[in-house]
């Protein structure tokens, strides 16, 4: 089968917060393994994204809420299965790795002092780009010796600091990643159609539905716009370029989850 194109839609800001971490974390590990000094500026750039977004709110009350509650449902998950002779449906095993992982990684939340990123906030060379990083070309070659310097030192040297870096930021991230991939398997995908274009649906209010996610075949030629929240939520197909307005006349197979962990 045709892998789809799969489109997210958070229902929270907490959701929101995380997804956009997870893009930034993915983007990083990208750049992470480059060797051109233009994979490790473009490393530093999206380090400092990170940055600006751990500056915002308490991220980390947040995400120890999102895991004791994760906790919390897996563990009653667990317990209703035994007790109505259910567990055989589950692997065991896997359910009890999951929470031991759960219970660790809050704990490193939980241990993390002061806010996240403050390392690396502190750290001198770090803070001279961010410095420069809200001027257009600010921090090109002659308005940053030291990082031009850096730049030009052996891809090793390099790797090394920016792994220093980034394992600061471990806890956060495997928290995150754990936690967005146990609310998508939450769900199984639903296929539905979009008449018209357009699908409306309304959530149920008894369970805390937080992340949707549409997926449609990768050769049909319309992209998906998804508007809504923990109430509702409205799907528009739309070509590529066209007036915003214009959606098919016919019915669009695609398939959704509506994932609630």
């Amino acid at each position: 089968m045709t892998k789809p194109i799969i489109y997210e839609h958070p229902l929270n800001e907490r959701i929101r917060v995380m997804l956009r971490l997870e893009h930034l974390f993915s983007q990083a590990s990208h750049f992470l393994v480059g060797t051109s000094p233009w994979d490790s500026r473009a490393f530093l750039d999206t380090l400092n994204e990170i940055l600006d977004i751990f500056g915002r709110g308490d991220l980390k009350t947040e995400l120890l809420k999102e895991i004791e509650r994760a906790t919390a449902n897996l563990a009653q998950i667990q317990s209703q299965l035994q007790q109505f002779g259910g567990a055989h449906q589950v692997d065991d095993t896997r359910l009890q790795t999951i929470l031991r992982t759960l219970e660790r990684l809050g704990q490193n939340i939980h241990n993390f002092a002061g806010q996240f990123g403050q390392e690396l906030r502190e750290d001198e060379f770090i803070a001279m780009i961010r410095q420069r990083m809200s001027i257009p070309g600010g921090t090109c070659d002659f308005d940053l010796p030291a990082y031009h310097f850096w730049l030009a030192q052996p891809v090793a040297q390099r790797r090394a600091d920016q792994n220093r870096w980034y394992q600061t930021l471990n806890p956060i991230r495997q928290s995150v990643e754990l936690l967005l991939k146990l609310m998508r398997n939450s769900a199984d995908p639903e296929p539905l159609e979009a008449v018209g274009g357009i699908y409306q649906q309304a959530l149920r209010s008894n369970l805390p539905y937080q992340l949707l996610r549409v997926m449609v075949a990768p050769d049909l030629p319309w992209y998906v716009e998804v508007s809504g929240n923990r109430h509702r939520f409205t799907i528009r197909f739309r070509l590529p370029g066209a007036d915003r307005s214009n959606t098919p006349e016919t019915q669009v197979p695609f398939q959704l989850s509506c994932c609630s962990l």
